[in-house]
């Protein structure tokens, strides 16, 4: 036999061996879960992993990414048992949403306890992954996904779907922008373990002021807009229900039921006072989680399929992040906490200009009732006026520098949601 041959058809086994495991090393351990819609399995393999690896900080990324979209099955499920009207609601949704959220056909009657109970549930949640991902602690920690083919069951239906089979079903995508959604891979590193908890933080934060308010009359009067069964003193309202674009101009019951929906928002009690507090906190670990972000990010070196890119990195949103684009963002970050933590009024907008600044953190804590109203009009925010320092956002200057740095207020808001 020639020896050369031999040689060459060795070689070439190795290569290919090695590429082979080299490939399988970078598959993390959470994405076959993952991909396969089967979150809890994967919160279960992730933890026994800990168990026996604790050093092992991308199992523990990827327990906090499997326990953050589980979080959002438990919501959807919940939803689900409590009737949420996706096929009968005050505005018809179009195919798609009825296609992908069916409404139960026979739901649990919901209550004012129940729905808080499933928003205590999301809360509780989020602390949850929150918990998990701020026990990783190695810079160098890596998360590659196809974060197109990650499957969820939206509403606990056994029928987890991802965002690549969800734009093969919008007509406005082509060809091309599933084919790329199918084979996109984001490889998630230090940075993004603080993205991720800001958000985690930030979605607290909403959840918590919906707890902080009385909003049980508020429910007996609107809840039958959104569920299909509701337990409320006022049953006539659950009876010929219409959606609002059915014969709009002559479907008074379900306009005024939209008019009052609206009217509540306007006053809104404030039941549980620890709750706005709780809601501080999570805001306060947001912008903090969202200025750690930055100094992970900007330390980077590679250029490895990064989901936010620092100004020497290209990124697969295909982007350009610059660097005035992150100065300006780091120092609004730096305002807002100071904002926060009290250290830094907004100004009034009544009276003598520069006379009296708004305390927004003694309006989270000593907060009674958020009246809209009272608040436009000024009187409001009467309790929490102070003469102090203003916050640099209110300069027209650095509004101006903020817009010329992000292509305008348009462009600043994506950005925002971006960058957390």
């Amino acid at each position: 036999m020639d020896m050369s041959r031999m040689t060459f058809g060795a070689t070439l086994v190795a290569v290919i061996s090695c590429g082979i495991s080299a490939m399988a090393a970078e598959v993390p351990l959470a994405e076959p879960y993952l991909l396969e819609g089967k979150l809890a399995a994967g919160v279960t393999a992730m933890e026994t992993r800990l168990k026996a690896t604790p050093a092992d900080d991308q199992a523990r990324f990827g327990l906090g990414v499997l326990q953050f979209f589980q979080t959002f099955e438990h919501l959807g499920a919940a939803l689900h048992r409590q009737g949420l009207r996706t096929e009968k609601s005050f505005l018809r949704p179009p195919t798609q949403v009825k296609e992908f959220l069916p409404q139960n056909p026979a739901p649990e009657t919901a209550t004012y306890t129940t729905t808080r109970q499933m928003v205590q549930t999301f809360v509780d949640d989020l602390a949850r992954v929150e918990a998990t991902l701020s026990q990783v602690k190695d810079p160098a920690v890596t998360l590659p996904l196809h974060v197109g083919l990650i499957r969820i069951d939206p509403f606990g239906q056994g029928k987890p779907i991802h965002a690549a089979f969800l734009l093969s079903r919008l007509e406005l995508n082509s060809p091309d922008d599933i084919e790329q959604a199918k084979t996109l891979v984001i490889n998630f590193d230090r940075g993004d373990v603080c993205w991720l908890r800001g958000y985690c933080r930030f979605l607290a934060v909403a959840g918590e002021l919906l707890l902080a308010i009385d909003g049980q009359h508020a429910f007996e009067c609107t809840a039958h807009l959104f569920f299909e069964k509701v337990e409320t003193p006022h049953t006539f309202l659950l009876e010929n229900r219409q959606a609002v674009d059915d014969a709009p101009f002559d479907n008074f019951p379900a306009i005024s039921d939209v008019l009052s929906f609206f009217h509540q928002l306007l006053n809104l009690p404030i039941g549980e006072p620890a709750r706005m507090k709780a809601a501080l906190t999570h805001f306060e670990a947001g912008v903090a989680q969202a200025k750690e972000m930055w100094t992970f990010i900007l330390k980077e070196t590679d250029d490895d399929r990064e989901w936010i890119p620092n100004p020497k990195q290209t990124g697969v949103v295909g982007v350009k992040v610059t660097q005035e684009m992150v100065d300006t963002w780091r120092e609004t970050l730096a305002e807002v906490e100071l904002i926060v933590q009290g250290k830094k009024l907004i100004p009034f907008w009544r009276g003598a200009a520069g006379a009296r600044g708004v305390n927004l953190r003694r309006a989270f804590v000593e907060l009674k009732a958020f009246d809209i109203l009272e608040w436009i009009q000024g009187t409001g925010a009467t309790p929490f006026l102070e003469k102090g320092e203003f916050t640099k956002l209110a300069d027209p200057r650095v509004g101006g520098r903020l817009n010329d740095a992000f292509g305008g207020p348009l462009n600043l808001v994506g950005f925002g949601f971006w960058f957390n």
